[in-house]
């Protein structure tokens, strides 16, 4: 299979480059002027991008289980993304360890006996360990198998290989329902171990979604505009892309409230807790806006038609998501690690800068080294004259 000719210009190579240097010198820096803030900038990074490689493996089997055609011809675009688990799936669980005793389950006072030996055991700092190094692994190889059943498939095993990753992708959705559960728990609600919310899986599950969706309208109109997907993206591609980042917005928001809702309703001090931090003093603004990026802006400009078919409103809209899945985070770990007040400044931006730079220039280097299509899929002309 012979590669694609590289849709990165130069200059966009350049400046993610830059970024990602910049980024990591003062990330450097940081870490001995501010380590609290740069480990939870380093959590919230890291989890941002594993949810994002993951959320596009996702995508990848749930259209091969559903028998999905029309994403065919962008598939690269999140084989792509989710052949980065190594290194994104590595990361977020060096930062874990290197932190591990932020998530010691210390039972002390009133609180402690015989009612939270599973907490004791479940938090038990090198049994997180173990289940991030499992569910990272787990994830890793069936990116592996998944993708590159997909990228290497000679011209004449299309239907050969598109079974194989039917099979594959119906036993990774149970893989990672169950892992992303016990991940999403482990690394960010373990962090107030007092605290629980038995919707919290599905809460960073709906997140993850509705990040990498917008991480795909991006990425596809990128290289579409640079010539890659020329042709090969259309606007009815876009047009579904926008009906799911719609959905999923109300979804987020559905779950949000469920779960704000019912805590509030039962008012139980183990469970108001986190949310009396985050709805009183500084905090408020934040939570405000959390509901207002991630579910309002995006719900009233995605319900016209035109809206979901124009590329620089969906464009606008899906880094807008891309955003706000970041603050979303920051109000999930700031709070517990740095302090009662919102802190925004260098370390937050070189945070965010050398995630940008380094899963840019990965993303491209993966999509670079395949084929812009997969030209044996059966779908591929299906998905090329698909309209809706």
């Amino acid at each position: 299979m012979k590669p694609s000719n590289t849709p990165s210009s130069d200059r966009l190579t350049t400046l993610l480059y830059v970024t990602a240097t910049v980024g990591a010198a003062l990330l450097a820096v940081g870490a001995f002027v501010a380590p609290d803030r740069i480990w939870s900038n380093l959590l919230v990074a890291s989890y941002y991008l594993v949810t994002l490689s993951l959320g596009a493996l996702l995508f990848i089997a749930l259209a091969y289980v559903s028998g999905a055609g029309w994403s065919v011809a962008f598939r690269r675009v999140p084989e792509a993304m989710a052949s980065l688990l190594p290194v994104t799936g590595l990361a977020v669980v060096a930062v874990v360890a290197v932190r591990l005793k932020d998530y010691a389950w210390h039972p002390r006072g009133p609180h402690s006996g015989d009612n939270f030996w599973f907490k004791d055991w479940w938090l038990e700092p090198r049994w997180i360990l173990t289940r991030a190094i499992v569910c990272v692994l787990l994830w890793i190889v069936f990116a592996k198998l998944i993708v590159g059943i997909s990228r290497y498939a000679g011209p004449h095993s299309g239907t050969r290989s598109l079974t194989s990753n039917v099979r594959l992708s119906a036993v990774f959705l149970v893989v990672v329902g169950l892992s992303f559960s016990c991940v999403s728990i482990d690394w960010l609600m373990a962090l107030e171990p007092m605290w629980f919310s038995t919707m919290w899986a599905v809460y960073q599950f709906s997140g993850m979604v509705m990040a990498t969706l917008a991480a795909i309208v991006v990425l596809c109109l990128m290289l579409r505009q640079q010539g890659a997907l020329k042709g090969i993206f259309t606007d009815d591609h876009l047009h579904d892309l926008g009906k799911l980042l719609l959905g999923f917005s109300c979804f987020w928001m559905y779950i949000w409230f469920s779960q704000y809702m019912l805590i509030w309703y039962s008012n139980i001090p183990e469970e108001t807790s986190w949310f009396i931090t985050r709805t009183h003093g500084p905090w408020l603004p934040v939570f405000v806006a959390n509901i207002i990026v991630n579910w309002a802006v995006p719900f009233l400009v995605l319900l016209p038609r035109p809206a979901k078919r124009n590329p620089g409103v969906m464009m606008k809209v899906a880094v807008l998501i891309l955003v706000a899945r970041w603050i979303d985070l920051y109000l999930v770990v700031f709070p517990k690690t740095v302090g009662s007040t919102p802190v925004f400044g260098l370390w937050e931006i070189a945070a965010i800068t050398c995630g940008i730079g380094l899963f840019g220039l990965l993303f491209f280097r993966q999509f670079d080294s395949a084929s812009s299509v997969p030209s044996s899929d059966p779908y591929l002309n299906e998905s090329l004259h698909h309209h809706c």
